[in-house]
C-alpha cells in the first residue's frame, strides 16, 4: 500500500520502494550507503561515479534482489550498439540479470531518440534484461510529448521550487500514472539552498527541497545526492514531517521564484 514515503510506481512493474532515492556521484561512502540502506532506501542511480555505492549495492542485489531497485544509464546513447552494449555492460558490472531502469541520459545532448535506439530498448525490454525504459531530459515541452507517445515508462526530470515548469509541460501529458515520475535537481545546483539578494526570510533546506518535489502528486520518485552520511541521514530526518503544508509550499514557491530570478 502507497503512503507519503513509499509507493510502488508502474515503472517498477509494482515493486515498493522508498520514495527518495540515492544517487552517490557527488562522494558518499560506504558507511553513508549503508547507513541510507538501514533506514529504507532501496533505490539506487548507478552512474560512472558511483563512488561508495559500488560493494553495498551489489551486496544487496545478490542477497535480496527483489526488495532493490537499481536505474542505470546508457553510455553511448547515441547509437542502437551503444545502447545494447551498455546495458550488457552494467549488467556485468553489478552481478544482475536484468535492470529496474535503463535510461537514455539527457535526451538530445548526451543521447538521442531515434528508431535505433529505440529499437534495441524496446528489444531489451522484451528480453528481460531490462525492466523499463526511461529517459533523462531537460528538454519539457519534449517531455511532455514523450509521456503522451512513446513506450518509456519512466521520465527523470528538472523539478524544484525554481523550476515548477513541468506542472505546465509534462505533467497534464502524463496518464494512470504512465509514465512514472522521477524529479531531481532538487535544490537547484545548490541555489534553492542560499538566500538570493533582498531575501529576508529563511532560505530552503535540501530536506525542504525534497519535500518539495515528493508533495506533488505527479512526483513518483525523487533522487538525493548527498556527500556524507550526516547529509543523507539529515535529509531522511526532513522527510518526517510529511507533505508539506499549504503555507509551506506558499513561501517555497515565492522563494522558488526569488532565486530563479
Amino acid at each position: 500500500m502507497d503512503d507519503w514515503l513509499h509507493r510502488a510506481p508502474t515503472a517498477l512493474r509494482g515493486k515498493r520502494v522508498f520514495r527518495l532515492g540515492l544517487a552517490a556521484n557527488y562522494g558518499i561512502d560506504e558507511d553513508g550507503v549503508r547507513a541510507a540502506m538501514d533506514r529504507g532506501v532501496n533505490l539506487f542511480l548507478w552512474t560512472m561515479r558511483a563512488g561508495g555505492l559500488g560493494n553495498p549495492l551489489r551486496e544487496a542485489l545478490k542477497q535480496r534482489r527483489e526488495h532493490v531497485a537499481v536505474v542505470g544509464f546508457a553510455q553511448a546513447g547515441w547509437f542502437g550498439w551503444g545502447v545494447r552494449r551498455g546495458a550488457e555492460k552494467l549488467l556485468r558490472e553489478l552481478g544482475t540479470d536484468h535492470l529496474d531502469v535503463y535510461l537514455l541520459g539527457w535526451l538530445g545532448i548526451g543521447s538521442a531518440w531515434t528508431s535505433a535506439t529505440e529499437r534495441e530498448l524496446l528489444h531489451l525490454r522484451e528480453s528481460g534484461k531490462v525492466r523499463a525504459l526511461g529517459v533523462s531530459i531537460h528538454d519539457r515541452p519534449r517531455a511532455g510529448e514523450l509521456a503522451g507517445s512513446s513506450p518509456l515508462d519512466l521520465l527523470m526530470i528538472r523539478y524544484n521550487a525554481a523550476h515548477p515548469g513541468a506542472e505546465r509541460d509534462i505533467f497534464p501529458h502524463v496518464r494512470d500514472a504512465r509514465p512514472s515520475v522521477l524529479a531531481y535537481t532538487a535544490t537547484a545546483w545548490r541555489r534553492l539552498l542560499k538566500k538570493p539578494k533582498g531575501w529576508e526570510r529563511p532560505a530552503m533546506t535540501a530536506g525542504d527541497c525534497y519535500r518539495f518535489q515528493l508533495s506533488s502528486p505527479h512526483v513518483d520518485l525523487a533522487l538525493t545526492g548527498p556527500k556524507s552520511r550526516a547529509e543523507i541521514e539529515e535529509n531522511l530526518d526532513a522527510l518526517a514531517k510529511g507533505p508539506l503544508t499549504a503555507d509551506e509550499e506558499a513561501w517555497m514557491r515565492e522563494f522558488g521564484r526569488a532565486v530563479h530570478g
